[in-house]
């Protein structure tokens, strides 16, 4: 009788043990936290690699919703974007009545559509096979890893297929800009002058709005060397802001810089340092709001996925119109009919003027952002502190665009309409995709 006690009591700890490590391995995976270092280790190679801000909108859009697309499966209220975004057909589902870990699935995704997308290969290894190894480590059984591993690889499969057809591989090949002779045009800026980035940007497929142009800004002050004239006022008011900027003007223009490639001239020696890009910046908010709003694994690839979309479309309506005004830089116009001596406070960007690309991807941002969490959402932006740079708190997601549109002013590097002109046109952008692209089911049959 003793024996058969003690015998049913181990199977009675040895079913409770087997149980409890069954719950442990599905909560411990769920933490969205391996979403979240994913997607830094992403922002980290596009630094290491030097991607131009629109090139590495691309990215993180395509990885993101890579990324959604996997996560989804785990909660039924969430709707897929096929169908939704331009060229995306149905995503490869899960086997029916099998088991899975999605956010491995998703992180799967992920990092594999990343690896695709940016140069350093081996840096996405070294971190996926860490990550991999901590799903392991969570005891997930080893049929559901597998299981979970080859669903994710489908998914980033079928994205990969999809982000072949959007016109960027033929972009590489089309012609470089060619310098125009008329003054008020842009030209190549110090200390690099570099050509002019991505030119035919607008040519990019786009992923919600109808087309490059819809959201057409108001048109920049017209150019004129009149002393008189609104463009020459507009002109001295950034130099003359940048001759008195205050110190909080200085450290709102450095925190919001993001220029991914700034190059340095120390008397003979010239040198590069690599920054985050603005898309980065406001990925990396999403990331500070995803924890302040404690989202899980599904809402936090939500979350990045619209403010990625939001990113990619808010360059390409920029870069639009960046191109089809190509006005001149402050910079080139003073240091021309100004004051020869005047150097802006940020190293100017190598492309076109208005409007601001910043204020356009913030914009957008912001309303995603918005209408995630909400418009008195107070947060820390912790972004810069890497790169040297102190935190800053806002109020909302709209105080912060705010504040980085008005940045690039204090940087020496955009008139006051593009700053503003573009703004719109991001709010523009951001609030066609919050109408058009749905994530929760109900909103999507509502909608339809």
């Amino acid at each position: 009788m003793k024996t058969l006690l003690w015998k049913g009591l181990c199977l009675s700890v040895l079913l409770f043990s087997c149980s409890k490590n069954n719950a442990d391995w599905k909560t411990q995976a769920q933490n969205p936290e391996f979403l979240h270092r994913s997607v830094k280790q992403v922002t980290d190679v596009i630094v290491h690699d030097i991607f131009s801000p629109p090139v590495a909108s691309r990215i993180y859009t395509y990885m993101s919703v890579a990324a959604y697309e996997a996560a989804i499966h785990q909660d039924k209220k969430y709707a897929s974007f096929a169908g939704q975004l331009h060229g995306l057909t149905e995503v490869p589902q899960p086997q029916a009545g099998q088991e899975y870990c999605f956010p491995l699935a998703s992180v799967q995704a992920m990092l594999k559509v990343g690896r695709a997308l940016v140069f350093s290969e081996d840096k996405m290894d070294v971190f996926y096979n860490k990550i991999m190894q901590e799903f392991k480590d969570t005891g997930m059984p080893d049929d559901v890893y597998e299981r979970s591993l080859a669903y994710g690889t489908e998914v980033a499969e079928h994205i990969i297929k999809w982000s072949s057809k959007d016109n960027y591989k033929q972009s590489r090949s089309f012609p470089k800009y060619s310098i125009q002779e008329d003054p008020g045009t842009w030209k190549p800026t110090p200390p690099a002058y570099m050509d002019a980035v991505e030119p035919h940007w607008s040519k990019i497929r786009t992923f919600a709005i109808d087309s490059a142009s819809q959201f057409r800004p108001a048109s920049h002050t017209i150019f004129s060397v009149d002393k008189k004239s609104q463009f020459y006022k507009e002109a001295m008011e950034v130099h003359d802001m940048g001759v008195n900027l205050t110190p909080e003007q200085r450290q709102i223009a450095s925190f919001w810089d993001c220029n991914p490639f700034v190059m340095n001239v120390k008397g003979h020696v010239m040198f590069a340092t690599k920054k985050i890009s603005p898309g980065g910046h406001w990925m990396n908010i999403t990331h500070v709001a995803c924890l302040g709003a404690k989202a899980d694994f599904a809402q936090s690839a939500e979350a990045y996925a619209r403010v990625a979309i939001s990113l990619v479309d808010g360059f390409i309506s920029c870069w639009d119109e960046k191109y089809r005004s190509t006005l001149v830089r402050p910079e080139t116009y003073i240091n021309q009919y100004i004051d020869e001596e005047w150097v802006p406070l940020l190293q100017t960007p190598p492309f076109p003027e208005h409007t601001s690309g910043h204020s356009v991807i913030s914009g957008a941002s912001a309303v995603a952002l918005t209408k995630l969490f909400g418009d008195n959402f107070a947060f820390t932006d912790s972004t810069e502190i890497e790169f040297g740079l102190s935190v800053r708190s806002f109020k909302s997601f709209e105080a912060a665009c705010s504040e980085a549109a008005i940045s690039r002013m204090y940087g020496g590097i955009h008139y006051r309409p593009a700053c503003e002109n573009g703004l719109k046109q991001g709010h523009q952008v951001g609030e066609f995709i919050a109408q058009k692209i749905k994530t929760r089911k109900a909103d999507l049959a509502q909608k339809q």
